[in-house]
């Protein structure tokens, strides 16, 4: 790596890296801290397993809807105004969820809110394409992708606190916690709207030699790239190989959700105060943050893509399924740990796949495509585990369910590794990092 090269990336690194994870802890815990609410929510408001389970669920519906209108409006209206219009809107409503009285308000707060979020991650990685060569874009997106392990590690045990903290001010528990844990999304807009550039072009913190660097460097990766998907909307949302990778991505967000949504119920289950509940649930997702990162690292030092996805989605596969089979707390909760490392530890390394196989003007659609239709999960796993719950008494069936889909989309991923040739397959996961 040459003098420019290592100067440039470290201004563009320390300016974005650490605010678009910021931006991400919180955006997450908003997603899933109804996982939490619902551990009193549901008694207050007399809500079934089920109700929780559709009304979390109802967030994925809207955000599948508006997923790739909201990444065209990106490109459209510019990244930095349209993802803090995005924080600015769901830091707002998921405050304002505090208030919701009963079934159908629950619902509609959760449809608005799905609205309001749809387009925020498709869009952040989309927007570090424009500002980080692929040698260095890997670690990078592992980095921001770790934001959703440690959105739990820092939310559990805030919001285990926060709920112990019923009466405060004349509300529940479960409505400080919307109250206090939205405020952050509405601040975080202001600081995105004075910090993000939409372009290197516009980055007036770097030196004229360093500007012109890094849009050289991006020129002639756009210029050079072998796109597998080159057409537009529809040639993407028809592609036989993006819809295969969404639900490769549905089996991965599968467990990603079936954990967030529901292991403060199973931690709680073990017999634990709210405040304990919080701290203990946060462990599974230390275990990932920590994981996510090493993993990517591993991968990168190997130059190793396939086997390095594989394994964590079987990893997952047995952590969750095996933990539905024990009932002491301790042995549960090292299987949780487990199939925490491996959901967190493939999602990296599958989102560094699509830049290579896309041309640029196909990215902004197919990043969308992928996302949202992965994301329906998000509406599956509350659903059918609280349906399961309501009719058996019990979590396991429903996170069987879960791992039943993961060995299905390890299936679909091997026979897509299997058609793909090993100069593109190898591209899954983090790019090669130099030296």
């Amino acid at each position: 790596m040459d003098e420019i090269e290592a100067r440039t990336m470290r201004k563009v690194l320390r300016r974005f890296v650490p605010l678009l994870v910021a931006c991400f802890v919180v955006g997450f815990l908003d997603r899933v801290n109804v996982g939490f609410a619902a551990l009193t929510m549901s008694r207050d408001l007399g809500f079934s397993a089920t109700v929780f389970g559709l009304g979390a669920g109802l967030f994925f519906v809207s955000y599948f809807l508006l997923e790739v209108p909201s990444n065209l409006a990106l490109e459209r209206y510019g990244a930095r105004r349209w993802i803090a219009r995005i924080m600015a809107t769901w830091g707002v409503l998921s405050m304002l969820t505090a208030f919701v009285w009963n079934e159908w308000s629950f619902y509609g707060a959760r449809i608005l809110l799905g609205a309001a979020e749809a387009g925020f991650f498709p869009g952040v990685v989309l927007y570090l394409t424009y500002w980080i060569p692929n040698r260095h874009r890997g670690r990078v997106v592992a980095s921001f992708m770790a934001a959703m392990p440690l959105a739990s590690v820092i939310g559990s045990p805030i919001s285990g606190y926060l709920m112990s903290m019923d009466g405060l001010w004349g509300l529940k528990g479960w409505q400080l916690l919307y109250l206090v844990e939205g405020l952050p999304a509405v601040l975080l807009a202001g600081v995105v709207l004075l910090v993000l550039r939409d372009s290197p072009s516009q980055a007036e913190w770097l030196a004229p030699e360093e500007r012109a660097w890094l849009a050289a460097q991006l020129a002639s990766e756009r210029g050079g790239r072998t796109a597998i998907v080159t057409h537009g909307f529809s040639g993407v949302v028809s592609n036989p190989l993006i819809l295969l990778l969404s639900a490769v991505y549905f089996g991965i967000v599968f467990f990603n959700f079936g954990l967030s949504f529901f292991l403060p119920q199973i931690v709680h289950g073990f017999g634990l105060s709210l405040t304990t509940t919080g701290l203990v649930a946060a462990l599974p997702f230390l275990v990932a943050a920590v994981g996510m990162v090493a993993w990517g690292r591993r991968s990168d030092r190997r130059d190793e893509r396939r086997i390095h996805l594989v394994v964590p989605m079987a990893l997952a596969v047995a952590g969750l399924g095996g933990s539905t089979l024990v009932a002491a707390p301790v042995a549960k909760l090292v299987l949780l740990c487990v199939a925490a490392f491996g959901v967190f530890s493939a999602l990296p390394v599958f989102w560094a796949l699509l830049p290579g196989l896309l041309s640029p003007a196909a990215a902004a659609i197919a990043f969308a495509v992928v996302n949202s239709l992965g994301n329906l999960s998000g509406f599956a796993a509350p659903y059918i585990v609280g349906a399961i719950k309501d009719a058996t008494g019990h979590l396991e069936g429903g996170l069987q369910v879960i791992a039943g889909y993961g060995i299905v989309a390890i299936v679909i991923l091997v026979l897509v590794l299997r058609r793909q040739p090993r100069t593109v397959a190898g591209d899954w996961g983090a790019a090669h990092v130099a030296e």
